[in-house]
């Protein structure tokens, strides 16, 4: 399904993104954070975005510098978002940003994707490029975990990137060793992703993600049913 971006969209979103930005104090977080800004793109944020509830909590898995959750937490303010990562000091560094921009509705925990603690029952979690970097074999306890955890109807949203065409898997493992050396890469074909999914009980719609950029991103909606 895809998403009408209209100019008043594309501005809102871009002003969003940049008070996020400007939060951060350390300038190297703030490079980065512009860096990833482009890899997933803003229209990729705004369709993402229209699969989020206009109100309820929301777990934000691999958050990281907590991003995506402080854009979508002052794009939809009704949203109680709790972001959860393995990297303490970005967890600090998320809390600081949060702080900086006045956001009571999102907070953040260290906490581990593999042995993660849920906060009570969800009405939506999303994971954006996180897959691929979990053990294979911690992926299905994950989604279960989480599954049991949602709401009825509630919704996974899951970006992550599918293993074809080659060239397009070759680019993105370029870019991840390059972005951290020493980090597993797990990639999944979407077929087999999406007969997990299913057999866990998940409702699944996908689609490809189209890029300028040779990513094979891959939309994943899932709906407990």
């Amino acid at each position: 399904m895809a998403v009408k971006i209209t100019a008043d969209t594309r501005f809102i979103s871009r002003r969003v993104i940049a008070k996020v930005i400007a939060a951060y104090d350390d300038p190297i977080t703030r490079a980065y954070c512009w860096g990833r800004f482009r890899i997933l793109r803003q229209r990729f944020l705004i369709e993402i975005g229209q699969y989020l509830p206009h109100s309820g909590a929301v777990l934000d898995i691999g958050c990281g510098f907590g991003l995506f959750s402080l854009y979508y937490a002052q794009s939809i303010p009704e949203l109680r978002i709790h972001g959860v990562d393995i990297n303490r000091k970005r967890i600090i560094q998320a809390r600081k940003a949060a702080a900086k921009l006045n956001l009571a509705n999102v907070h953040y925990e260290v906490d581990n994707a593999t042995t993660l603690t849920l906060p009570g029952k969800l009405d939506t979690a999303y994971m954006l490029d996180l897959i691929h970097h979990i053990p294979r074999s911690a992926v299905y306890p994950l989604l279960k975990q989480i599954h049991s955890n949602l709401r009825p109807g509630g919704r996974l949203i899951i970006k992550d990137v599918d293993t074809r065409p080659a060239y397009k898997r070759w680019f993105t493992y370029l870019l991840d060793k390059a972005m951290d050396p020493t980090a597993q890469v797990n990639y999944w074909e979407c077929e087999e992703l999406l007969a997990l999914l299913d057999n866990i009980g998940f409702e699944v719609f996908t689609h490809t993600m189209e890029d300028v950029l040779p990513y094979p991103h891959q939309l994943y909606i899932c709906q407990k049913v």
